[in-house]
């Protein structure tokens, strides 16, 4: 029913997080429906392709080298976040709680995936902590196996660095309700709790 050019473009939109065939096609359509979008489209895809690099430093994606992040000069340089994904790194400036610097693993360590730790940037992680005047390094992994994994891994690694290595709480997010909540969640709460 629909052209090869149409075939192409579901297929490469169903591809996305979160679209399935069904969702690609009905996307396709919105697209094809308002075709004073489709330009633009185009036109911001293929600059993206051309302008964005991955910073040399931290991992992050930009269109210089060094990220603006690692060249800000008002960044406390002490302290290095951890993070799996530029996703994470998104998450955290949205918030503007945050103003150290950042390093992307591009992932986590994981035995059945066969990601080891020569496959993230691990190693430029600990060449970073050891060689610039680092303070701190705030392990930011997910609460997940695998995240929980590459966390312990770092903090062996650098155990003996004279670098304080912290962890981000988890536990209760804001608003939430106990009774809403997994036994894991619960669990890292009751773990995690503080004095007040």
């Amino acid at each position: 029913m629909s052209t090869p050019e149409i075939e192409r473009l579901v297929d490469l939109l169903a591809k996305l997080p979160g679209l399935g065939p069904r969702s690609a096609r009905r996307a396709a359509l919105h697209l094809i429906k308002r075709p004073q979008f489709m330009q633009p489209l185009a036109e911001a895809l293929t600059g993206v392709v051309t302008a964005i690099r991955t910073c040399s430093a931290c991992g992050n994606i930009d269109s210089v080298d060094p990220c603006r992040i690692c060249d800000d000069i008002e960044r406390d340089r002490t302290v290095i976040c951890v993070i799996e994904d530029v996703a994470d790194l998104w998450a955290l400036e949205r918030t503007a709680s945050y103003g150290g610097l950042y390093h992307v693993l591009g992932g986590t360590l994981s035995a059945l995936d066969g990601v080891g730790p020569d496959d993230l940037r691990i190693g430029k992680l600990l060449d970073r902590a050891r060689s610039e005047a680092v303070g701190e390094v705030i392990l930011a992994t997910n609460a997940t196996v695998a995240g929980q994994t590459t966390a312990h891994y770092i903090t062996e690694r650098l155990a003996n660095s004279g670098v304080k290595i912290s962890r981000l709480a988890h536990g209760v997010p804001v608003g939430g309700e106990l009774d809403y909540l997994d036994d894991g969640t619960l669990t890292a709460a009751l773990k995690s709790r503080r004095e007040v």
